[in-house]
C-alpha cells in the first residue's frame, strides 16, 4: 500500500488501460477496504486479461462463471458483471473515436485538481466533480459508478491530487 501512496496514487495518468484498471480496482473496493483489493492486483491482471478492455468486453457467461471461482479476485457477481460491461461500454467509446481517459479528463478541462489539504479529515467521499462524471458515466451505461468510487477513481489516474500538502510525494 505504501509503495502504491508513493508511486501510483494521484499521479497524472492518460493511459486508457491504466484506467480501466484503475475503474475496476475502485469498484471492486465497494464496501471493502483499500488493501483488501490491492493485495489481488495481480490476481485482477490475470483474471481480466491484464485490463485489455477488447478482450475482457468479450468475456461470456462460461467466463463469468470461472471468475466468480477465482479466489486471486473479489467474487461478486454484480461487480464481475460491472467489470465486463464497463469494458464493452469503453470498447463503445472507441469505436466513436473516443478515448477513455480523455473523456474523464475533459470534465477538468485537462486541469489536475489540488486541493491542498492538510488532513485527512478535510478530504471528502465525494465532490461535485465526481457526481458529475458519476452521472454521465451512469448515463452512458457503466455500472457501479457512483460518486464515492468514482471520487476514488478520479484520486487513482491522477485527476485529483489529495496528498496532503506535507507529503512528499506531492
Amino acid at each position: 500500500m505504501q509503495k502504491y501512496h508513493d508511486t501510483e496514487w494521484c499521479k497524472p495518468s492518460h493511459d486508457d488501460k491504466y484506467f480501466f484498471e484503475m475503474l475496476t480496482l475502485e469498484l471492486s473496493q465497494a464496501g471493502l477496504s483499500w488493501s483488501t483489493v490491492i493485495k489481488r492486483r495481480d490476481g485482477y491482471r490475470q483474471a481480466f486479461a491484464d485490463f485489455d478492455v477488447e478482450r475482457v468486453s468479450k468475456f461470456d457467461d462460461q467466463k463469468q462463471a470461472e471468475l466468480l471461482q477465482d479466489e486471486s479476485i473479489i467474487r461478486n457477481k454484480l461487480k464481475v458483471k460491472a467489470t465486463i460491461n464497463n469494458a464493452q461500454k469503453i470498447v463503445e467509446m472507441h469505436q466513436a473515436g473516443e478515448n477513455f481517459s480523455d473523456y474523464i479528463w475533459h470534465f477538468t478541462d485537462g486541469k489536475i485538481i489540488d486541493h491542498h489539504f492538510t488532513d485527512e479529515s478535510q478530504m471528502p467521499a465525494q465532490d461535485e466533480l465526481s457526481q458529475a462524471v458519476s452521472k454521465d458515466l451512469k448515463k452512458r451505461g457503466f455500472r457501479f459508478v457512483g460518486p464515492t468510487i468514482i471520487y476514488s477513481f478520479l484520486q487513482a489516474v491522477g485527476v485529483l491530487n489529495d496528498h496532503l500538502d506535507q507529503c512528499d510525494f506531492k
